[in-house]
């Protein structure tokens, strides 16, 4: 069982048996820079599992450098970002730097010959993304994201299977929630400043929208509505604790999306993440991380087809795909982990719907319950 109480500490792993290396020992060196966020811990997860070797690490806080240490002894640590920067072997820059800096490191990165594999979100304003954007062109390295939500849920991925073999037939409409539990008194000071991570849907947000984008198969889409609010953090007015949009695809497909973080205390996860996807044919509902009362373990995914009710139970069925196709995409230059059109496509809308959202007020007076 994953310990699942903090969501800034989450990180998955496989089910024993179901994930073989894709390269022998040594074969795939990475580096990695900026420990800001412990989703770096699921990223190394997934790709020491597919076979890579964690080689060098670099953060100037030495209490991250000793606690990533804990988990991946055999990396060396740098004494700067250069040192990774300049290793030929290494392949690969994974980072969980504070969002801001995390697009100007990826340039560095690239610059530098090597791929790169950057936590959600991967840039904070449109100019980022557009220098990224000139980068990967510039260069033809990689700039793959940690959308951990679609490619690091078993449930997530059994999804796109069955969405990828017909069983719902045309995808006609994605709802995502995507609840949070806050633990503020456990945040960095940069958790709660705009600036710095991007805002509720730029920084959650971008997950719904990818998966939106994916399941759909869309190439692009319109935000059609977006709202953001702070409803329980006065103490930090530009804070953001909830978020939610409307888009509609270039397929005509259409989604709604909310984040938050108002997952209370009680719940046995982080959060209680669920996607419901209509089809022509069918729809299902994809429980990730626990189904609530019943099965504190999460990756549910129930279908209803033309042939009946379906429950099926994800764990250990899908692996986790992505990390072994991003190292072999990296050696031979192909396309099969994600799309770089589509990813860059998800970050950009939420930065449109973040920038567009209408700013709710919580009205208390006269309120009665």
């Amino acid at each position: 069982m994953q310990e699942k109480s903090s969501g800034m500490n989450y990180a998955p792993r496989s089910v024993a048996g179901t994930v073989e290396p894709v390269v022998g020992a040594g074969e795939f060196p990475v580096g990695v820079i900026g420990l800001d966020h412990g989703h770096i811990y699921g990223m190394c997860n997934g790709l020491v599992e597919a076979g890579a070797e964690v080689k060098a690490v670099y953060d100037p806080d030495p209490v991250k450098i000793a606690a990533f240490l804990e988990k991946y002894p055999e990396a060396s640590v740098a004494r700067d970002e250069g040192e990774i920067l300049d290793d030929r072997e290494i392949r690969l820059v994974a980072s969980a730097a504070v969002p801001v800096n995390r697009a100007d490191l990826g340039i560095r990165v690239m610059e530098s010959g090597k791929d790169y594999f950057a936590d959600k979100p991967p840039c904070t304003t449109v100019e980022q993304l557009r220098r990224v954007k000139v980068k990967t062109e510039e260069t033809g390295r990689f700039f793959a994201i940690y959308f951990s939500e679609r490619i690091h849920v078993e449930a997530s991925v059994m999804a796109e299977r069955l969405i990828g073999e017909g069983a719902i037939g045309r995808v006609v409409q994605v709802i995502n929630i995507a609840p949070h539990r806050m633990s503020l008194p456990q945040r960095p000071d940069w958790f709660v400043d705009p600036t710095q991570y991007g805002g509720i849907i730029v920084d959650i947000g971008s997950h719904q929208i990818e998966q939106f984008l994916t399941y759909t198969g869309a190439r692009d889409a319109r935000v059609v509505s977006s709202r953001v609010a702070n409803y329980t953090v006065p103490q930090h007015p530009r804070f953001q604790d909830f978020g939610d949009a409307t888009l509609t695809a270039d397929t005509g497909a259409v989604s709604y999306m909310r984040v938050d973080w108002l997952n209370p205390d009680g719940l046995g996860a982080w959060g209680d993440g669920r996607m419901f996807v209509l089809g022509t044919e069918g729809y299902m509902e994809v429980r990730k991380y626990i189904d609530v009362a019943r099965d504190p373990e999460g990756d549910h995914l129930y279908l209803v087809d033309n042939k009946g009710e379906h429950h099926l139970n994800a764990t250990g069925r899908e692996g986790f795909p992505f990390f072994g196709r991003l190292i072999n995409d990296c050696l031979a230059r192909t396309h099969t982990a994600f799309d770089q059109q589509r990813a860059f496509k998800a970050i950009e809308l939420a930065l449109v719907a973040q920038e567009n959202a209408e700013v709710v007020e919580f009205v208390t007076q006269g309120a009665e319950f």
